[in-house]
């Protein structure tokens, strides 16, 4: 453990905040925070600005990306990341002056790096408090992604704020079969439950869809496992339906070929063949998933994938003021 008056910047930060509660299996710590809106530059993704109001995970997803990100907090050590759990401190007056950065056509993504809907939520409604807020931009696209059915709480919210802007939910679900889902992600709301959420979203006018990313090789990537999840994604009113192959970072590789060893031995060896030393896959594999979610994409009856929203259009001039 570094000490406190050698660290800086967020790690700072983390180590200033309170003990909110502690469970068996997890503590939850408040974070002060500098910004809740970030903004986002990199022309690999399709979006302006993104919230997380979360620090950590408790879904405990074994192929998770974003575990590196507790790394700036100095907690390394791997089960951190799920166990560890900070939510931001919140301050709507605050919230409301960054949100005036917000231009009419931007797109602000929520849970790109964390569940923004994770058991933490239940607690501390920092999602919520968010949306309730956001109801004040116009002409915006919000766009909201999690692994959990606890999004449909929030119906009347999001109801809300699609009267003045563009709103897209986004449940993933790797696979239906139960007892893998609860492997790869041990603590996140069953399939079935998240296709329930998909269901209420969708009856109640939201633009929902599913993913299966990530894809995982020899595990979640069999004609029959993406098909069965996008056939139930149009049965449930999903408006979208997409995959991508898994990418592995080192602090993703550092939990995620373990566990293959202690319950998938047989795949070990072509995972460290396909993936080695790097986080992504390319050639023939990736371009082979790619054309088998293409076609089960059309075989469901879904439009074909495009990762950025339909923009809004610009609302009059007189309108475009923050509220």
């Amino acid at each position: 453990m570094v000490a406190q008056t050698q660290l800086v910047g967020i790690a700072r930060l983390a180590a200033s905040g309170e003990l909110l509660e502690h469970k068996r299996r997890v503590a939850y710590h408040s974070l002060p925070t500098r910004k809740w809106l970030n903004r986002c530059h990199s022309k690999r993704v399709p979006f302006d600005w993104t919230i997380n109001p979360y620090r950590g995970c408790e879904f405990g997803c074994k192929y998770c990306y974003a575990r590196y990100t507790h790394e700036f907090m100095e907690l390394r050590e791997a089960a951190s990341f799920e166990t560890e759990i900070y939510a931001k401190d919140w301050d709507a007056h605050t919230f409301l002056a960054e949100l005036r950065a917000v231009r009419p056509g931007h797109i602000i993504a929520i849970g790109t790096a964390t569940d923004p809907y994770q058991p933490a939520e239940r607690r501390f409604f920092r999602t919520r408090q968010a949306l309730d807020l956001l109801c004040q931009l116009r002409g915006v696209s919000i766009c909201i992604t999690t692994k959990s059915n606890l999004v449909a709480r929030d119906c009347p919210q999001l109801e809300k704020l699609a009267q003045h802007n563009q709103v897209f939910v986004t449940l993933t679900v790797t696979t239906l079969d139960g007892e893998l889902a609860r492997l790869l992600e041990p603590f996140a709301p069953r399939p079935d439950l998240r296709m329930e959420a998909v269901a209420k979203l969708a009856a109640a006018g939201i633009a929902t869809g599913v993913i299966s990313s990530p894809v995982l090789p020899f595990l979640t990537d069999s004609e029959q496992n993406l098909a069965s999840v996008a056939q139930a994604a149009k049965q449930a009113g999903a408006h979208h339906f997409g995959a991508g192959v898994l990418f592995l970072k080192p602090c993703a590789q550092r939990v995620f070929f373990p566990f293959l060893a202690e319950r998938f031995p047989e795949y070990v060896g072509r995972y460290e063949r396909l993936y080695g030393d790097k986080a992504f896959l390319q050639g023939a594999y990736p371009k082979q998933i790619r054309e088998r979610v293409a076609r089960i994409r059309k075989q469901a009856g879904f439009p074909c994938w495009d990762r950025k929203p339909i923009l809004p259009s610009p609302p009059p001039a007189a309108q475009m003021s923050l509220f």
